[in-house]
């Protein structure tokens, strides 16, 4: 098999990282952190709205796009990586922006106000509709909802890098379940991502299979599982410093610890605890201060 980075990308037809122009909007400062909104346009010329959150008071020490949970709200996005709604044990904006980064926070499709009937982060009953035809139409026109969030993905690394001028520093991707199986996808096909926070989204398809545990849409990809299954991924971003995070009664990271032990490496962090899938303080300050750490 083909290194899992490259073989993916040709699965998918995935295209370089390529820069992204961006605009900016409303910019305000609350308790030290500065915040911006930003929009961009993705591969289907489709409108991206993020926000930016950067240290009032200096520049940033480096950056990390934060891709934001599914917990099947559709409704919530970027605001609750910023916050304003939500789980705040979600709220990495504000948190990694008081340590001296910047952090880019996008919607991803079909979240928040990428939906197509309402906007904003009130709930709307096709929601879930919405998503799954994200994936089916695709699939129809023989591409796949995976190169699209991947895409986009680069495309908001490229962004942070320019909106914050990071260009010489160090970035990085994070997110926890849905954001952390997004991030887990990107980093191990760009080689831009100084590093990696995979937190309650690493689990071997076999187990998957064998606990009768959802698959993500993004990940149905034809041919998938006998191209790269998690611990080629893991093993495609190191050495790159990668934080994996997991719990023991979490579906989504039931054998978090197996995987890693398949692709072992000096530059992976494993903090596994006893509990579910929500994060919990310790799990939050945690992945806090690890990506703080990266940029130091």
């Amino acid at each position: 098999m083909a290194h899992p980075a490259t073989d993916l990308r040709a699965l998918l037809g995935l295209a370089a990282p390529l820069s992204v122009p961006f605009l900016r909007g409303s910019r305000t400062e609350v308790g030290g952190v500065a915040r911006e909104a930003l929009a961009y346009r993705g591969l289907e010329d489709d409108p991206i709205p993020a926000l930016l959150f950067q240290p009032a008071d200096r520049p940033p020490v480096g950056g990390v796009v934060v891709f934001h949970q599914h917990a099947g709200a559709f409704h919530l996005g970027k605001s609750e990586v910023a916050g304003d709604v939500g789980d705040p044990l979600q709220a990495f904006g504000p948190a990694l922006a008081r340590r001296g980064l910047a952090v880019l926070a996008p919607d991803a499709l079909t979240f928040e106000d990428r939906r197509a009937a309402v906007r904003g982060t009130e709930p709307d009953p096709g929601d879930w509709l919405q998503h799954y035809n994200a994936l089916a139409y695709r699939l129809l026109d023989g591409d796949t909802l995976m190169r699209k969030v991947v895409d986009d993905a680069q495309r908001a690394l490229s962004v942070l890098r320019d909106a914050a001028g990071l260009r010489e520093r160090v970035v990085g991707v994070a997110g926890h379940s849905y954001g952390g199986l997004v991030a887990l996808y990107h980093a191990a096909v760009d080689a831009r991502c100084g590093f990696a926070c995979v937190s309650g989204a690493l689990c071997s398809l076999e187990t998957r299979r064998r606990e009768g545990t959802g698959v993500n849409m993004f990940e149905v990809v034809p041919g998938l599982a006998a191209r790269a299954d998690h611990a080629d991924l893991l093993a495609a971003i190191t050495p790159r410093p990668v934080l994996v995070v997991s719990a023991t009664d979490d579906p989504y990271s039931k054998d978090a610890d197996a995987v890693v032990a398949q692709a072992p490496g000096a530059a992976i962090t494993e903090i596994r605890v006893e509990g579910g899938h929500a994060l919990d303080p310790e799990r939050f300050e945690t992945i806090v201060e690890w990506i703080a750490g990266q940029v130091a």
